[in-house]
C-alpha cells in the first residue's frame, strides 16, 4: 500500500542530494568524503553491470534497487562537480532536456519521418552536427 504524500517533505531527488551532501560533509562518512570522479568510475561501471544483469534476470524490485544504486553514484559525481563549482544537477538536467528535445524534432517539432530507418539517420545527423559545433576552432 502506498504511503500518503507528505507535502512538507522535499522531493525524493532533493532528499538524495541532501543525503549525499551529508555523507560528503564535515562530519560525514570518511569513505564518501575521499571519493573523486576517478575513484567512483569503477563503482559506476559495477553498478551499471549489476543493473544490466537485473534487467536480464531480475524482477522489478531488483531492477528498481539497481537503478537506485546507479543514481546514487551519479548523484555523488554531480555533488563532487558542484563542490568544485563546475556544474550542478540542474545544469545536467537542463543539458539532457535540451539534447532530447533537439534530437527529437519528429516529436517536439514539425519533422515527419517515414520509418525507424529515417529516425536513426536523423538522430545520427543531429548528433554529428552537435559534435561539429562543439569542436574548438583549429589554430
Amino acid at each position: 500500500m502506498e504511503q500518503p504524500l507528505n507535502k512538507e517533505e522535499p522531493p525524493a531527488f532533493s532528499r538524495l542530494e541532501q543525503i549525499v551532501a551529508t555523507l560528503r560533509g564535515v562530519n560525514g562518512c570518511p569513505w564518501d568524503i575521499k571519493q573523486t570522479p576517478v575513484s567512483l568510475k569503477k563503482y559506476l561501471l559495477e553498478e551499471c553491470q549489476e543493473l544490466a544483469e537485473a534487467i536480464d534476470n531480475g524482477g522489478e524490485k531488483e531492477i528498481c534497487e539497481e537503478i537506485g544504486d546507479v543514481l546514487f553514484i551519479l548523484t555523488m559525481l554531480v555533488s563532487i562537480f558542484t563542490e568544485r563549482h563546475h556544474f550542478t544537477a540542474d545544469d545536467v538536467l537542463e543539458e539532457i532536456i535540451a539534447k532530447m528535445i533537439r534530437r527529437h524534432p519528429h516529436v517536439f517539432g514539425d519533422v515527419t519521418l517515414e520509418d525507424e530507418h529515417a529516425l536513426r539517420k536523423q538522430w545520427q545527423r543531429i548528433k554529428s552536427q552537435e559534435k561539429q559545433s562543439s569542436k574548438p576552432p583549429l589554430s
